[in-house]
């Protein structure tokens, strides 16, 4: 499968820090679908620092997989800063990684609506630092956008983790 160069090579700086500083890494995937983590594998020797990731697609499965509360899915809804914060909080107790990133949001067509619209994407960083959010809407993309972009977001999250 062919990655971005641009993607490649943020995902090949972050797998290098990670690296020099020895901190592992995990993730958690709603929207993306394990894209991030396909990024990050998709440089030679990540294993030395990838731990590996979840796929949470299903609510199901968010709380499940990684134990992000019933009533905080409930209250908040999936596609929400809470639980990207508990995506991310919840993979990085199951793993016991360094850091732990997490996506969650709408790639459509469908399933917007006019508080969470197509696009909308919330992400999350866990660490010992506590958990960074950041949300991002990336209206008028298509499908494969929004997931795209959701990817270069990640990332760029994860690098400014593994920086600090």
């Amino acid at each position: 499968m062919q990655i971005d160069p641009d993607v490649y090579a943020l995902a090949e700086e972050i797998i290098a820090a990670a690296r020099t500083q020895k901190l592992t890494l995990a993730t958690v995937e709603s929207c993306t679908g394990g894209l991030v983590a396909g990024a990050l594998t998709a440089v030679p020797g990540s294993s030395d620092v990838f731990y590996g990731g979840y796929v949470t697609y299903a609510n199901e499965a968010k709380l499940g997989m990684v134990g992000v509360p019933y009533g905080v899915l409930r209250e908040f809804g999936a596609v929400s800063k809470e639980v990207a914060a508990a995506l991310a909080e919840g993979g990085l107790a199951a793993t016991g990684t360094h850091l732990c990133l997490a996506v969650t949001g709408i790639a459509g067509p469908g399933g917007g609506s006019a508080d969470k619209p197509v696009g909308l994407v919330h992400f999350a960083v866990a660490g010992d630092a506590g958990t960074r959010a950041l949300k991002k809407n990336f209206a008028g993309l298509d499908r494969a956008g929004v997931r795209q972009q959701s990817v270069v977001e990640a990332l760029k999250l994860l690098r400014k983790a593994v920086g600090d």
